[in-house]
Order: C-alpha cells, then sequence, then structure tokens
C-alpha cells in the first residue's frame, strides 16, 4: 500500500519546525526553505498503514505526532514487531538510503503524523554539506541503537519480567504517566516480546491479582511501581 496516493497532504512551516533542530541546524536559509517546500505532512488514523514491506522508497519521514509500529510479517502470516516509535524520531525504515523498497512495514498505533520530504533531496543535502551528513547520521544511529537496545532488553528478561519492562516503557518513555491507555493488543504485546498471547494474559492477571496493575480493557493503572521496577530488573 503506498500511502501517498489516498492520504491528504498539509504543508507546515519548517523555520520553527522540531525536525529542524534534530538535523536541520547546519542548513542555509535557503536549504531550509526548500525542506520546508518539499515536505508534507501525511495524517494517519489508528491502526492505518503508513506504508507495506516492498513499497518503494519515495520519502524521508519523520514522525511528528502519535504512535508507531514497526512490524514485518512472518512466512506464517503472524506479525513480528521489532519496536515502538515515539514523536521526535525518524520512522523511515533503516535499508532508506541503500534499497529501493521497504523491508518492514509501518502502521499507526494512535492517531499520527508524519512529515515526509523527498528522498532524492535528502540525498542531495548528504552529498554536499558534510555537516547535515553527520547530524543525518547521528540520529539515523541513535534510531538504530533504540531498535537494538529495546530487542536486548526484553529478550534478557523471563516472562514476566519482559511484561513488567513494557508496562514500565509505556508507563515512563511514551505516556508520562502512571495511567495510560495501552496502544497496542495482548497480542501485540506477545509479539513484541515475542511470547504467547495466553501467557502475557496471564501475567495481567497475575499482576492484577497482586495489586500490581489496575486494568480496565486498554486503559493500564500502575498502582504498585516499585513492584513492576523490581520484576522487571529481575525478569
Amino acid at each position: 500500500m503506498v500511502f501517498e496516493a489516498n492520504i491528504p497532504k498539509r504543508k507546515c512551516n519548517c523555520l520553527s519546525c522540531e525536525l529542524r533542530n534534530l538535523v536541520f541546524t547546519n542548513l542555509e536559509e535557503e536549504d531550509v526553505r526548500r525542506v520546508c517546500e518539499s515536505k508534507e505532512e501525511f495524517s494517519f488514523a489508528r491502526g492505518e498503514i503508513i506504508h507495506s514491506e516492498g513499497d518503494p522508497i519515495r520519502h524521508f519521514k519523520y514522525l511528528k505526532t502519535g504512535l508507531v509500529k514497526l512490524f514485518r510479517q512472518t512466512r506464517e502470516g503472524d506479525e513480528q514487531i521489532i519496536t515502538i516509535t515515539r514523536p521526535f524520531e525518524f520512522v523511515s525504515n533503516t535499508n532508506v538510503f541503500h534499497e529501493e523498497k521497504y523491508r518492514y512495514s509501518l502502521s499507526a498505533l494512535e492517531d499520527s503524523i508524519v512529515c515526509c520530504i523527498r528522498i532524492e533531496y535528502i540525498k542531495e543535502l548528504i552529498l554536499r554539506n558534510g555537516k547535515f551528513a553527520l547530524n543525518l547520521i547521528s540520529a539515523l544511529s541513535r534510531t538504530a541503537e533504540g531498535i537494538i537496545s529495546l530487542g536486548l532488553e526484553i529478550r534478557k528478561r523471563n516472562l514476566a519480567g519482559r511484561t513488567a519492562f513494557v508496562l514500565l516503557y509505556f508507563s515512563n518513555e511514551i505516556y508520562h504517566s502512571r495511567i495510560f491507555e495501552l496502544p497496542v493488543s495482548r497480542k501485540e504485546i506477545a509479539d513484541l516480546i515475542s511470547m504467547s498471547s495466553a501467557n502475557v494474559i496471564r501475567t495481567f492477571s497475575e499482576f492484577r491479582r497482586d495489586g500490581i496493575i489496575r486494568a480496565n480493557g486498554r486503559t493500564i493503572e500502575i498502582t504498585d511501581m516499585n513492584k513492576l521496577e523490581v520484576i522487571s530488573r529481575r525478569g
């Protein structure tokens, strides 16, 4: 599914955009103006596909608002979630500069806005502005490191530790609150932590029974942060 065909487009002002502070600080005003002219914002509703594995790469993408998941389909047809990305991070696949098609799919977990800049213009800036290229490489390296770190942190834990870690991740890193609405289903959590849905559901029940969380549908309240942190660390 190629999103450009059916998503309304909006222009925005790059002169005051947070994207400029991330990687465009070394650009002249004329280049910033050209970035602004070439950039478009695409709005996606919760559950909507932003791009699919195999779609042609046409843009360099940045998440302005919302929450998205990067995933791929297994041969059995199941989802394998690679990472969940929050605002002010790049959401282009890691192959964006050396392949023509996306290797992974991206979809919105919440209503989201994605800023898109023509990939050819980004390549042009890289070739003629070394400081910009270095800033971009640094930003992409941080993104890649975050994906690797998330996977390693999850994999070194057992079932309870993995579930606790994910709940703390949403509470501390995404929503900055002990009460939040899970943007993913129990099945998606299971996909993320490489466990079965039944095991995740059972662990949630144990956390509720032990007074660690309250759950009402997707709304989660962490009632004992200390216990959850201990389970995550010892997991």
